[in-house]
């Protein structure tokens, strides 16, 4: 029987995040894989890579475990250069712009140093001319739609940078046609195994499920899914959900998140993304 390890935080232990572990490890048997469950804290011990597997599930974004088990031989489902790129969406946004995709207009924010601050901030006045306002506020890291601000004028602009210090920035085009609504598409190896549409009742502009979005399933259009399979070849991922902005000129890509959970999309589909992921490493392996 073919070995591997699933890598996972060590400190987040939510209901959520113990089914997700919990679904990967019925799909590793189902496709012959004997997984075993490792915390990214547990790799401390000199002795922490003797006898490994050639492979490993790496849902996690301890990304420089993840480039030092690259280093160790190991194969990685995410690599970690698609884990970095996709959990930092100011170099999601570089990639994607490389690869010539379309995403919402896009401007990156100046950087700035603890204890430093932004000044006066006069440059926000040149962001909302080049924007318009409405505009989306995004901090580089965060994940289930925290850290993404919508600023309706300046003065929430410079209230929102009076919160995030000095960490990275992007400022995009809010994409009103689409407010509390996108696709979110798996891709597994090159395909769109399966996609929702989610939409939040509550008026949130975030269509997220934990921010109280509801999940329907969704065929993607030929458009649709070619385009989530182009962000992930763009980030380099052998997996990710890949979320997707309906706009008045077409589909946008809005974030690719390499260690999507799928909880909410097997409900509404009745497809498992851990099994076509582990199929995927059963066959890689």
């Amino acid at each position: 029987m073919k070995e591997a390890w699933l890598v996972v935080s060590a400190f987040l232990r939510t209901p959520s995040f113990v089914a997700m572990e919990r679904a990967f490890l019925e799909a590793a048997a189902d496709a012959g894989i004997r997984l075993t469950l490792r915390d990214n804290a547990s790799f401390l011990k000199r002795d922490s890579f003797d006898a490994a597997p050639p492979a490993a599930l790496f849902f996690d974004k301890d990304v420089r475990l993840a480039q030092l088990m690259e280093q160790r031989g190991l194969r990685l489902f995410n690599r970690a250069r698609a884990i970095a790129v996709c959990d930092d969406k100011t170099a999601t946004f570089l990639a994607l712009e490389k690869a010539g995709l379309p995403q919402p207009r896009t401007l990156l924010g100046p950087v700035t140093y603890p204890r430093v601050g932004y000044g006066d901030m006069a440059f926000l006045d040149i962001i909302a001319h080049e924007l318009g306002l409405p505009l989306v506020i995004k901090e580089g890291y965060g994940s289930f739609g925290r850290q993404v601000y919508l600023a309706r004028t300046a003065a929430e602009m410079r209230r929102v940078l009076s919160l995030t210090e000095a960490r990275p920035l992007l400022f995009q085009s809010f994409i009103s046609e689409s407010a509390g609504e996108d696709l979110r598409i798996y891709v597994v190896g090159g395909e769109a195994v399966a996609a929702i549409r989610r939409v939040n009742p509550s008026g949130d502009f975030r269509a997220n499920l934990e921010n109280g979005g509801v999940a329907y399933a969704h065929k993607p259009s030929p458009q649709e899914a070619a385009l989530a399979i182009k962000a992930c070849q763009a980030v380099h991922a052998d997996f990710a959900g890949v979320d997707i902005l309906i706009g008045n000129e077409g589909p946008l890509i809005c974030e690719i998140n390499s260690n999507a959970h799928f909880l909410g999309l097997r409900e509404a589909t009745g497809i498992n993304p851990a099994q076509h992921i582990l199929r995927l490493i059963q066959k890689e392996i």
